[in-house]
């Protein structure tokens, strides 16, 4: 009995210390929940009252308690996008997609630099075939099979093109004795004038300008015969790249409609249907640009050979077929051709009748220019005089004489493909545009008012291409 009122003191002890415990785990849960009212925008209320009571209850480890009243607030961070102007990120997204297009056409032409030679050749071809195209259509309509069609009419074009290639050389060789014979005799007259002139030029110094002629000349011997072997590679490749023209103009003549569809068949499916309506209207442009070209090329080259021929002006012929080919090279074709022959012109009849050629040539070309090209080629291409300089100049930069050929054709069928496209979009974008409905529907629609004529209504640039053409393939290469 005597250890009684031990335990009794141990056991009386133990439940004073839990009462303790229990009133200070009472106090605790009350601060918590007073902070709790005291801050309703913590992270930790939110959680904790979208959490029910019952889930809550058996999840205290994964609560995290807010933070006490007496700690400083921290202003959270704005958005680094959000930081940045307006204006700078427009830069930035336009800077990138810039330096992505730059990088693509950067490769691009290093691709057409590397296989130049097929590229022109193809080129060449499509411009051959646009111009020979239509006499295979019409031996076609006559009732002549296709393939005998496409023979006869490349035949015919490729005699006949090789045919003017032979007269003009036979004629320059024909000549050359007597041009040089001339053309000794025009440089003594011009020395002879020179040392008559009011110029006071001495025969000491046009001796001078001789001697360096000469000791220039013999300088380069090495690099004038590097030219001249450079000439020969030249020469390899120019016939290589002919026979390419001549085999992809025959396959283009026969099989154009089957190699339009293949090349549909690359494009995404959701571009198709405006590419395939571009193509038609691209070769369009390209076919009435070789048929004005050549008809604009013919008649400079006949009436300019005319007026040499008339005036006494030795190999009057082969300057008009160069006249005729040059003119494929708008601008600076003309003017290298017409200063070709005035310069014939002096060293061989004297200052008068290259003053007279000169004028022949200036009015031939002012009537070309402001008569022959805006009647033969019309609207169907509209290409602006700086957009031809532009283009003419960045072709010869990039692939010399047959860039220059090509660029011109080349940015009026962009011209027309762009345009037409953009055309299409706006369609297609009215056309999925939700029904106007009331007094909107009144403005948007594309009647004309009460009273107004036609003519008031504008179609854009693809006001010639309103003529029922749904824009299928017939029209391509080889229909």
């Amino acid at each position: 009995m005597s250890k009684l009122p031990g335990w009794l003191g141990r056991l009386g002890a133990e439940l004073t210390e839990l009462g303790d415990r229990l009133e200070q785990r009472r106090a605790e849960a009350e601060g918590d929940e007073a902070a709790r009212h005291a801050l309703p925008a913590a992270p930790s209320a939110v959680h904790d009252s979208a959490v029910p009571a019952e889930a809550g209850r058996g999840a205290t480890a994964d609560h995290v308690p807010p933070p006490p009243s007496y700690a400083p607030s921290v202003a959270a961070r704005p958005d680094p996008v959000a930081a940045i102007p307006w204006g700078m990120r427009v830069a930035a997204e336009a800077g990138w997609r810039l330096l992505v297009l730059a990088g693509t056409l950067w490769v691009l032409m290093r691709v057409i630099s590397a296989v130049q030679l097929v590229v022109l050749a193809f080129v060449a071809a499509l411009l051959v075939t646009a111009m020979l195209q239509p006499t295979v259509a019409r031996l076609r309509r006559y009732g002549l099979p296709r393939g005998l069609a496409t023979a006869v009419t490349a035949i015919l074009g490729f005699v006949i093109m090789g045919l003017v290639g032979w007269f003009v050389v036979w004629q320059v060789m024909d000549n050359i004795d007597t041009l040089s014979d001339k053309v000794q005799t025009g440089i003594e007259d011009l020395k002879n004038w020179l040392l008559d002139s009011p110029f006071h030029v001495t025969q000491q110094q046009i001796n001078d300008v001789a001697k360096n002629l000469s000791d220039t000349i013999g300088t380069n011997t090495e690099q004038i015969t590097s030219a001249g072997l450079q000439g020969v590679t030249v020469m390899v490749e120019l016939l290589t790249g002919m026979l390419l023209a001549m085999f992809s103009t025959l396959f283009l003549l026969y099989d154009g409609r089957r190699i339009w569809h293949w090349v549909l068949k690359l494009v995404p499916a959701q571009a198709r249907p405006g590419v395939a309506g571009a193509g038609p209207r691209a070769w369009r442009t390209l076919t009435a640009y070789v048929r004005g070209t050549v008809i604009v090329a013919l008649i400079d080259a006949i009436f300019i050979g005319l007026g040499i021929f008339f005036l006494d002006v030795p190999m009057a012929v082969p300057l008009a077929v160069f006249i005729f080919l040059f003119a494929f090279i708008p601008l600076v074709g003309a003017v290298i051709s017409g200063a070709l022959a005035v310069v014939v012109a002096l060293v061989t009849q004297g200052v008068f009748t290259a003053l007279m050629v000169l004028v022949v040539v200036l009015a031939v070309q002012q009537i070309e220019g402001h008569v022959l090209q805006p009647f033969i080629l019309g609207r169907a291409v509209r290409v602006h005089p700086l957009a031809v300089v532009l283009s003419v100049a960045a072709g010869g930069m990039i692939a010399g004489i047959g860039g220059a050929v090509v660029a011109v054709p080349l940015v009026a069928v962009t011209n027309t493909v762009v345009g037409y496209l953009r055309a299409y979009g706006q369609e297609e974008a009215l056309r999925y545009a939700p029904v106007p409905r009331g007094a909107t529907a009144v403005d948007v629609a594309p009647t004309p008012a009460p009273g107004s004529p036609p003519e008031d209504i504008d179609y854009g640039d693809d006001e010639p291409y309103r003529d029922g053409d749904d824009g299928g393939t017939k029209h391509g290469p080889g229909a």
